[in-house]
């Protein structure tokens, strides 16, 4: 990482920034990253990764793995490898639309055996390859339109057994050749506007199949022969514009087309060979399209109503202009008529008299300017005359439908109702009335249609609305006025609509809710107040809260108020919603939120409250609402988001602060979000140093929060850090993983505690001595030059042969041969400690002899003794050492005691238990050992010379 993009380091200090450095750098090969984070894509709580529009080149590879859609549509991929979904194996959706592929390597879907959906259109593949899908065991669903594939490869599908939908239309195909050979269940398949001429059913399969619907439109056949029962399942066939005129249609028998029921001959110019093709589906076809046909319309639909079973017929873009008595009296068997986006004017007024099963009549853009006289004769459920230029509705325009259901008057130019015209309406069920000019109901609502469920008044020009104006409608479930211009809502509006669950007033004119408007309303679920004028601009509570009586409302909508003030909202403002669920009073204008304002809505799951004018929100807001998944408060200048510790939101799991004021993130408050999924920051700019390192390493490496776009992400301080992305900081130097330290910590405290086991077990003499050692070392390079001799010889020995020193060495050495003896009892210095008292003696002593006995060698203190005496020795590399072994010791007995057996090895020594014969000789041996002087070691007066211990060596020789 560059020097520039380093972040400052607070609170590590530097003498220890090489260590915590080694240790993060360790840690990283410990433990990598295992984030979820996407760099282009974001994913949904759906687990549906969105990589749309992104100039992708290649497939992306940071998709995580419990991704089961995407959607990589409009980007500019070019070929598929083999590895680029090895990763995704619960993959069941792949949309790759509008991108550029032309290859697509053997083995690339091999892993993706749950995949169902594949969507390649709009691509640019030339072939199907054998193996290209190998491994979609369990596809059910293939888009190949809008390529340019001219060939399909023997074994092409070969894989995909479980096919059910095929779509390969606006390609180059010639022939149907090799499309159903490993598709046995194929029940769609769609091939228009290829380069097919002529459709034989033996390229298609010897055998029966499965297919439903098959779309052979745009193809311009010149022959459709049919010479077996391939298709005894199709129920649709569509050949639209696929017809040239004079085609030749060969079916040998009328049964293998039995159960086509749907028929599209849409774009047929010529009548010729008309009644030929129709005969074949003489016994079955119920529904049959007759768009763009032009000439020679009439006579096509005299020859289609014959059809004894014919029930629906459509003949839309045909311009016609007048409907004639004449047109449709055969077709007696209709059931629905759509004669939509035509050019009609005019239908006479027996038109439909002979339609008796006529249930559906679709009129919808043409120019009707009144609602003809012809549809009064029918017993219709549904009339569609939306998009007409119908500017009045007269007391009789629907007198006697009291079988109509639905009724579509939208998009016409109507100016106001009259109270009589839906009198006969009694069944109507929905009604649509919007973007009309419509500025008066005149109580069209007041009594009639008692059955009605839906009515759509939005996009008019209501002013006001009468007291008891829907008082009839007592089955009426969704209400929308939004669009039109109502300033006021008073008490007495929707008296009767008790059942009313929709209540939409989105853009009109409203500034005021009068107390008990929405008392009738018992059962309002959902209320949309959006975009009008409403003024609060007190937290002060108000006498009459306009939804006390809405305990049943699910979902509030009150953003953008168009006004100019700043507003507030009063505390009690959402009391008696406690069912409430969705609430949005996003930019209202609002400064503030007083802490008692949720109190009333326990349980809200979404709330929407971005574009306000708040700069802190109070720590206990959200407090009350504790079942809230999904919280929207961007654009709204907030400086920090600590308010979210006290909340306790444990169930959020979607959170948006978009374009905020905050530049930190603190650890707690994302830690309190324990079931956040997902997270989405944009437009913030952060602050680039140590206070955001957690954050960093949390954004790469948590598993659970997406957070959304972070890559681009950017600095706004430090100033020479500004506008670089904030993912490509160096924040290794920031962080300290305790949890990494500790496994190091106790890791060292295992290896210390075996080392010191092993130490303790093995190689504890060593260290004893090499302690006194360094004691010695010390003690005479203090005293080394004003150091003299008070005692001819320091006397070390056990208190157990305290007997034999007192009784047989003292009085030879002291009262008959005049040697001065330090002996610990006697002459040790009291209240001194122990060790100097030893030291003392040994230096002030000219020799030290050492009574060893098997009590010696196991004695603390002696050994201590003898080790420092033996530093003397080596030191001053003089005779200053004599050993005196009362008793035989073997060699084996010595082995603890490697510093006594290398003394042997190079020291004269004195044995008593061998002196039984000669004792005088014994006690002249050691006048002469404490007498010898200045030898240096190696060449001193030898008393007794043996290859090993006592008891071990045999042979002597005499001075």
């Amino acid at each position: 990482m560059k020097t520039e993009m380093a972040m400052p380091i607070r609170g590590i200090s530097l003498c220890s920034f090489g260590i915590l450095c080694f240790l993060l750098n360790l840690n990283s090969f410990i433990s990598p990253a295992a984030g979820y984070m996407l760099k282009d894509c974001r994913v949904t709580r759906t687990t549906q990764a969105i990589c749309q529009k992104n100039s992708f080149n290649a497939f992306p590879n940071d998709i995580p793995l419990i991704v089961t859609s995407i959607d990589l549509s409009q980007n500019n991929i070019s070929k598929l490898n083999n590895a680029d979904l090895k990763n995704l194996p619960n993959l069941l959706r792949l949309n790759l639309k509008c991108n550029s592929i032309s290859i697509i390597e053997s083995g690339t879907f091999f892993v993706q055996m749950s995949l169902e959906v594949l969507n390649l259109n709009s691509n640019r593949l030339c072939k199907l390859e054998e193996g290209m899908f190998d491994g979609l065991v369990n596809l059910t669903e293939l888009r190949l339109s809008f390529n340019n594939i001219q060939t399909l490869a023997p074994a092409s599908f070969k894989s995909l057994s479980k096919l059910t939908f095929l779509d390969l239309g606006h390609n180059k195909l010639r022939n149907l050749a090799n499309i159903l050979n490993h598709t046995p269940h194929l029940q769609i398949l769609n091939i228009p506007a290829n380069k097919i001429c002529n459709f034989h059913s033996w390229e298609l399969s010897n055998t029966s199949t499965e297919l439903v619907s098959l779309d052979l439109s745009q193809n311009q056949l010149m022959v459709f022969s049919l010479t077996a029962h391939i298709f005894p399942n199709l129920k649709l066939l569509n050949l639209e514009g696929g017809m040239k005129n004079g085609i030749v249609w060969e079916v040998n028998n009328t049964s293998y087309l039995s159960g086509v029921s749907k028929l599209d001959i849409s774009g047929v110019h010529s009548s010729l060979g008309f009644q030929e093709v129709l005969e074949t589906f003489n016994s079955s076809l119920m529904y049959l399209k007759l768009n763009h046909m032009n000439n020679n319309l009439r006579v096509l639909i005299k020859i289609s109503c014959k059809i004894p079973s014919l029930t629906s017929l459509e003949v839309r873009n045909n311009s016609i202009k007048v409907i004639r008595s004449d047109m449709l009296h055969l077709c007696t068997n209709l059931n629905i008529l759509d004669l939509g986006t035509n050019e009609i004017t005019d239908i006479s007024d027996n038109s439909f008299q002979s339609l008796r099963k006529l249930n559906i009549l679709i009129l919808k853009s043409n120019r009707l300017t009144s609602v003809p006289y012809a549809i009064r004769k029918t017993e219709i459920s549904k009339l569609d005359l939306s998009f007409n230029n119908i500017n009045v509705l007269g007391c009789y325009d629907l007198a006697n439908m009291t079988c109509l259901r639905i009724l579509q008057l939208n998009e016409n130019h109507l100016l106001n109702l009259k109270e009589c015209v839906f009198k006969d309406l009694v069944n109507l069920k929905h009604l649509w009335l919007q973007n009309n000019n419509i500025y008066q109901l005149n109580g069209a609502f007041q009594k009639n249609m008692p059955k009605l469920q839906e009515l759509y008044l939005f996009n008019n020009q209501l002013i006001d609305l009468d007291q008891g104006e829907f008082k009839d409608l007592n089955s009426l479930k969704i209400l929308s006025l939004q669009g039109n211009k109502l300033k006021e809502l008073k008490k007495g509006n929707f008296n009767g609509l008790s059942n009313l669950t929709n209540l939409n007033l989105e853009s009109n004119e409203i500034e005021e809710i009068h107390n008990g408007t929405f008392s009738d309303l018992k059962a309002l679920q959902k209320l949309n107040l959006m975009t009008n004028h409403l003024k609060y601009r007190s937290e002060e509570p108000i006498e009459y809260p306009p939804f006390a009586e809405l305990s049943q409302l699910e979902s509030l909508l009150i953003s953008t108020q168009r006004r100019r003030l700043k507003s507030a909202l009063p505390q009690n403002f959402l009391k008696g919603l406690t069912n409430l669920s969705v609430l949005n009073i996003r930019s209202m204008q609002l400064t503030s939120l007083h802490p008692l304002t949720f109190n009333y809505t326990p349980n809200l799951n979404k709330l929407y409250m971005s574009s306000n004018d708040f700069t802190d929100l109070p720590d206990n807001l959200f407090s009350p609402i504790q079942k809230l998944k999904s919280l929207y408060i961007s654009r709204l200048n907030l400086r920090s988001l600590d308010f979210l510790l006290l909340a306790h939101l444990t169930e959020l799991d979607f959170l948006q602060v978009r374009k905020n004021a905050f530049s930190v993130i603190r650890e707690p408050v994302m830690q309190s979000l324990s079931t956040l999924v997902y997270l989405d920051m944009q437009g913030n700019s952060f602050t680039c140093n140590c206070d955001n390192a957690w954050f960093l390493k949390w954004v790469k490496n948590n598993n659970q929060t997406q957070v959304y776009d972070a890559y681009n992400f950017e600095c706004n301080y430090p100033p020479d850090l500004k506008g670089k992305k904030l993912l490509e900081i160096d924040v290794e130097s920031c962080t300290v993983d305790i949890g990494f330290i500790c496994y190091i910590c106790t890791a060292c405290a295992v290896i210390m505690t075996i080392a010191v086991s092993f130490t303790k077990h093995f190689l504890q003499w060593h260290l004893v001595y090499t302690y006194y050692l360094m004691l010695a070392f010390l003690y005479n390079s203090k005293h080394k030059d004003k150091r003299a001799h008070q005692y001819d010889a320091f006397v070390s020995y056990n208190a157990n042969d305290e007997g034999w020193v007192l009784g047989e060495l003292l009085p030879k050495l002291e009262d008959e041969q005049g040697w001065r003896l330090c002996l610990h009892h006697r002459d040790f210095q009291p209240g001194k400690p122990i060790m100097e008292n030893i030291t003392d003696s040994i230096y002030g002593s000219r020799k030290t002899i050492c009574v060893v006995s098997r009590d010696y060698l196991q004695s603390e203190w002696c050994s201590r003794e003898i080790q420092l005496a033996s530093f003397r020795l080596f030191d001053e590399q003089k005779d200053v050492l004599i050993l005196v072994f009362l008793e035989d010791i073997p060699m084996q007995q010595l082995s603890p005691y490697y510093r006594m057996r290398r003394l042997l090895k190079r020291k004269t020594y004195l044995s008593w238990s061998r002196a039984d014969a000669h004792p005088d000789l014994f006690w002249e041996k050691l006048r002469q050992a404490l007498e010898t002087q200045e030898h240096p070691m190696g060449e001193h007066l030898r008393l007794t010379i043996e290859d090993g211990p006592p008891g071990e060596r045999q042979d002597q020789s005499k001075v």
